[in-house]
């Protein structure tokens, strides 16, 4: 039996504003997450935390939002527990702290702060079309793995939170 607790908490990190084809696949992520049996955690608002949670929801997951402000009314409407944080974009370390791999989707400099905070915690960070960091120039970060799909992303993500 699984339980809640049980279940792997897998983020995922993409920009407020998206493209058709971005928030698809998006979509693809949050509904694999959920089939897969994981609880998806997001920033709760639009473009990409959005079309996550509407993925997870079309396959009856659960979906978390870490929310930047003092209430949940700013959730989008795919958002089963909106948390309101009131910490603006430190929520940001909150959120990544909170999962066992997140899955960063295309992405601006948020995610990317998303990302860095998730390697600083030790916390795999799979990339979907999104940021390649190194350190001082270096090779890519180890601590990102490259998917190509929104299946392999969400494998990778599952087996690293197995660990």
């Amino acid at each position: 039996m699984n339980t809640l607790r049980q279940s792997p908490r897998i983020g995922v990190l993409g920009p407020h504003a998206c493209s058709p084809d971005e928030a698809q696949l998006g979509f693809e992520v949050g509904a694999e997450i959920a089939r897969r049996g994981g609880i998806l955690l997001c920033g709760g608002l639009d473009g990409m935390m959005e079309a996550a949670a509407r993925g997870a929801k079309s396959e009856n997951g659960l979906t978390v939002g870490i929310l930047p402000g003092d209430t949940d009314e700013a959730a989008n409407a795919h958002i089963d527990v909106p948390l309101p944080t009131g910490l603006g974009a430190v929520r940001n370390m909150v959120l990544v702290r909170m999962c066992h791999a997140v899955i960063a989707i295309h992405g601006r400099y948020g995610t990317l702060s998303e990302i860095a905070s998730a390697l600083r915690l030790g916390v795999r960070v799979v990339g979907l079309h999104s940021w390649a960091v190194s350190e001082e120039g270096g090779a890519p970060d180890p601590g990102i793995l490259v998917a190509h799909s929104a299946k392999e992303a969400v494998d990778l993500a599952l087996k690293s939170s197995e660990k």
